[in-house]
Parts: structure tokens; C-alpha cells; sequence
């Protein structure tokens, strides 16, 4: 019985031994190349050098791309930006209006020094391109007739029933000549009887 044993176990390791040598053989021929190679010695970054026979060397690590060169010190400085121009006829006119703040009123003069209400307003607008009519009377009836609730700055604004006119600046407020004694100023829109405005 013992002997029995003992041959059952001496197949058992004959078994193991033999699948561990073909194993071993097979992984051979698979690692071997059919033609003998030079060893070749491969790098890899922070492990070390090694030599496998048959493997092509790493190729080298890319390089690092060179700086942009430093501009050629003798170009100009850029430029600033040019100021923004008012992007409409009316805001232009506006800004010709509010230029001439502090000026003096007289009436029916159109400039450039003195101005009387509607005299400013024909004035403001020939700055922007735009020929208008010369009183107030007349402008009332040119242009496109503007709402209150639509107001843009430029459009020009009637008071008292249309014999005063001044330009919407924004904000509640219009530019005008207001009359003899005072200067070219702003004002709240509201601080006169509407009448009605329009848009040249």
C-alpha cells in the first residue's frame, strides 16, 4: 500500500516537472528570435539600462519646444486704441451740443460761440453731417415724430407747445439754450411742459 502511494506521488511530481520544462521551453522559442540579435541596450527614464536581445531602442525623448525669440527691440510701441466715435447722427450731434455747455445765449445766433435754442440744435446736427431746419417752428415738423416713452440720445425735444426745443441727452436730461442771461446747459426733462420730439 505504501509503495503504491509513493509511485502515485513520484507521477505526480514527474507531471509537474514536465509541464514546467515544456512551459518553460515554449516561453523560449516564443522569446527567442529565430535568428540570433545583438543585445541592444534600452533605456527607461528613472528605472536604468537594460539589455534585451533582439528589441530595437527606444527612440529618443522628444524635445522640448524653443522659446518664441524676443521681439526685435527697435519695433514702435503699440498704439492706443482710438476714442469710440458715437455710433448714430444723433448721438454725434449730441456730443456737439454738450461740447458748447457754458456757452452764452443769444437770440438767434447759430454759433459757434452764442447760441439760441434752436440755433444750437441746427448747429449740433451740421457737426454730425445733418442739415436741420433753422427755428423751432420748422423743426417740429421734420424729422420722425419720437414718442417720450422712446426717447434716443440726440433726438430733439419741443417744450412749451413748440417754441423751445432741446436735445435728449439721457438719463432724464436734455441739452438747450434756455434763454437770455443763461448759458448752454443740461436740464431734467421733465423740469419743462412736453410738448413732442423728433428724430433727424
Amino acid at each position: 500500500m505504501a509503495k503504491h502511494r509513493l509511485r502515485r506521488g513520484n507521477r505526480l511530481q514527474i507531471s509537474t516537472g514536465g509541464v514546467l520544462v515544456a512551459t518553460a521551453v515554449g516561453l523560449g522559442a516564443f522569446m527567442l528570435p529565430a535568428a540570433p540579435a545583438a543585445a541592444e541596450p534600452i533605456t527607461i527614464p528613472g528605472i536604468g539600462t537594460f539589455d534585451i536581445p533582439g528589441v530595437p531602442p527606444l527612440p529618443p525623448a522628444p524635445q522640448a519646444p524653443a522659446p518664441n525669440p524676443a521681439p526685435p527691440s527697435n519695433l514702435l510701441p503699440a498704439l492706443p486704441p482710438a476714442p469710440a466715435l458715437p455710433s448714430t447722427r444723433g448721438a454725434q450731434a449730441l456730443t456737439a451740443a454738450q461740447s458748447k455747455i457754458g456757452s452764452p445765449y443769444v437770440w438767434g445766433a447759430t454759433g459757434p460761440n452764442a447760441f439760441d435754442c434752436s440755433g444750437l440744435m441746427q448747429w449740433a446736427y451740421k457737426q454730425a453731417g445733418v442739415s436741420i431746419p433753422r427755428t423751432t417752428y420748422d423743426q417740429v415738423n421734420g424729422g420722425a415724430p419720437v414718442a417720450k416713452g422712446n426717447l434716443q440720445p440726440g433726438d430733439l425735444v419741443m417744450f412749451y407747445g413748440a417754441s423751445h426745443v432741446g436735445m435728449f441727452a439721457g438719463n432724464g436730461m436734455v441739452v438747450h439754450a434756455p434763454s437770455a442771461g443763461q448759458p448752454v446747459k443740461q436740464a431734467p426733462l421733465d423740469s419743462m411742459p412736453f410738448h413732442s420730439a423728433r428724430r433727424y
